[in-house]
């Protein structure tokens, strides 16, 4: 009683905002969010420990990165190149570009568990061939406070005059579109049919069926 739909996943069908080119290829979840920064209780405030290493030498001092740069501070909208997000699985990853103001990222690829990840933070993970990315990185390193709009179920990226084709995986598509992205919420607004369906089931005990919250 009164634990159904209770949270309201969005639909993400088009991210817009002005982009950061972070150029390279193999960049892999330790130079995204390095694993000393990974022993925090909750995700907050991960997004100041972004590329961190890549960011700062070992005295602090301020290295050449796009994230420190004050054109892109503003940014939302990644540009990355080929296997972002390899190495390991780490969830800490999206969550501290997320917490750092990206919305979308645009690449020529993604690691498929980095991109799983960030598909369940409602970020998108669109594609594009090497060419088209350079091209995209190199209007964005000249426009850095120009508009980029992903449409999500076009599979279009709309800059300056051009709109480009993308791919954005079917599955991932249909969640953002669908608004069935966060999984967690799906389940929490499904508990009460959870717990229903669970008492039904011969095997599973009383007992083992958590009360509402």
């Amino acid at each position: 009683m009164g634990d159904t739909d209770e949270v309201e996943i969005p639909e993400v069908d088009s991210v817009s905002g002005s982009g950061i080119p972070i150029r390279g290829n193999d960049i892999d979840t330790d130079q995204i969010i390095p694993a000393r920064f990974m022993k925090v209780v909750t995700f907050d405030g991960l997004g100041e420990f972004a590329f961190f290493d890549l960011r700062f030498d070992e005295d602090d001092e301020q290295k050449d990165h796009p994230f420190n740069e004050e054109r892109f501070q503003d940014s939302s909208v990644m540009v990355v190149n080929s296997n972002f997000g390899c190495g390991s699985s780490r969830e800490h990853a999206p969550q501290a570009l997320m917490r750092w103001g990206i919305d979308a990222i645009i690449g020529e690829s993604f690691a498929e568990i980095f991109a799983g990840n960030c598909l369940a933070l409602g970020i998108p993970t669109v594609t594009a061939d090497a060419e088209t990315i350079e091209a995209l990185q190199d209007w964005v390193d000249e426009n850095p406070e120009g508009e980029l709009e992903i449409d999500v179920e076009a599979e279009t990226v709309t800059y300056g005059s051009k709109t480009i084709d993308v791919t954005v995986d079917d599955a991932q598509r249909k969640a953002l579109v669908d608004g069935v992205w966060d999984t967690t919420a799906l389940m929490k607004s499904n508990a009460g049919a959870v717990r229903e369906t669970a008492r039904e089931l011969p095997y599973v005990e009383s007992g083992a069926i958590p009360e509402a919250e």
